[in-house]
């Protein structure tokens, strides 16, 4: 019998996650069971169960990989440490980051902002799913603190601005952002950055 490649392993862990993440967006959590998965995934309970032995190991995956790719994307906007580079403005970091979100929603045809609010309100409720969802929430805080530090080496927020406080910030408007967008859907990422520069007062 021949060997499966690490590349298909992790192709059909991929296609697991995203019928999970369809099922989610369509149903919510609670009502996605492994039965909706396998349907949707359109694989065979077999191999689906070879790879996950339950919903919730596919949300223990979804949860660590950063399925969002927000974290990543922030840290694109960072130079590198010893780089003569200049990071973006806030405005346009923001900007940058919102529009990664909904980008990539295009990419895998799901709503992620909807599903963001569903893993929410579940990890209000639930410690186990909170303690799952907590580290990509300190990555993303910690990619903007890289970028925190860059923008005030850079000259573009005040010297004696603190990292720490700014990341926080920064942080939280990601999820104004998605709130917004889900809520009222009037919100683009280059209104909301145009927003944040007249609360700053810059133009950029």
């Amino acid at each position: 019998m021949p060997k499966v490649s690490d590349e298909h392993r992790t192709e059909k862990r991929q296609q697991i996650i995203a019928a999970t993440l369809r099922c989610v967006e369509r149903d919510g959590f609670h009502k996605t069971t492994m039965a909706a998965v396998i349907e949707e995934s359109g694989l065979s309970a077999g191999s689906v169960y070879t790879y996950f032995r339950g919903k919730h190991e596919i949300i223990h995956a979804i949860a660590s990989s950063g399925v969002t790719g927000v974290k990543d994307a922030i840290d694109r906007l960072t130079p590198e440490a010893g780089s003569s580079e200049t990071p973006p403005p806030p405005g346009q970091a923001l900007e940058a980051a919102t529009q990664h979100l909904l980008d990539f929603s295009g990419q895998l045809g799901i709503d992620l902002p909807r599903i963001a609010l569903q893993t929410w309100a579940e990890a209000a409720r639930d410690d186990e799913f909170l303690a799952l969802m907590a580290p990509e929430a300190r990555g993303i805080r910690a990619a903007w603190r890289r970028y925190a530090e860059s923008a005030i080496g850079s000259g573009l927020l005040r010297k004696d601005a603190d990292p720490d406080r700014v990341a926080m910030v920064l942080t939280g408007m990601l999820p104004g952002f998605i709130l917004q967008r889900v809520v009222m859907g009037d919100v683009t990422p280059s209104t909301y950055a145009a927003g944040l520069n007249d609360l700053l007062g810059t133009s950029g």
